[in-house]
């Protein structure tokens, strides 16, 4: 039995541009992902996805709506990863903002880009994210009760 929980947030930010991704290094490779980490002990999951978005890409986001939960145990490192997904609006960009030191580059790529480079993506979750906001899924963030 694991000896830890890894609950993630992830943000899918659409824009003008296309949607808000980052390129990280994942052990020896290079990755494409949402904007996404690990929520901190005592942290809401709001807060984390806002946080995780501007320490990954510089930008601001606010969540709208809840876009899903996902378990899904990664192949790569046996690790079962609880994420919860979050379609977000972008509203500034911190231009001057410094990027974790695992991500390269933030960057806007179009679905279609997206799709094209499904084998570059860090785990299936990232197009099941796209997937599920292009399906019309929503979930109110009402369904989230936070009682800190």
């Amino acid at each position: 039995m694991p000896r830890q929980i890894h609950l993630t947030v992830a943000a899918l930010v659409p824009g003008v541009q296309g949607f808000l991704m980052v390129k990280e290094k994942q052990g020896e490779h290079i990755v494409i992902n949402q904007p996404a980490g690990h929520v901190e002990p005592g942290e809401g999951l709001l807060e984390a996805v806002k946080r995780e978005t501007f320490e990954e890409t510089g930008w601001r986001v606010e969540p709208r709506h809840l876009l899903g939960i996902s378990i899904y145990t990664s192949p790569h490192n046996q690790v079962t990863y609880y994420r919860i997904a979050f379609l977000c609006e972008a509203l500034e960009q911190d231009k001057h903002a410094a990027l974790d030191s695992d991500i390269i580059e933030a960057l806007w790529l179009s679905e279609a880009q997206l799709r094209a480079r499904q084998s570059e993506m860090r785990s299936p979750l990232v197009i099941e994210t796209l997937d599920a906001y292009c399906n019309g899924k929503r979930y109110p963030l009402e369904i989230i009760e936070d009682y800190r």
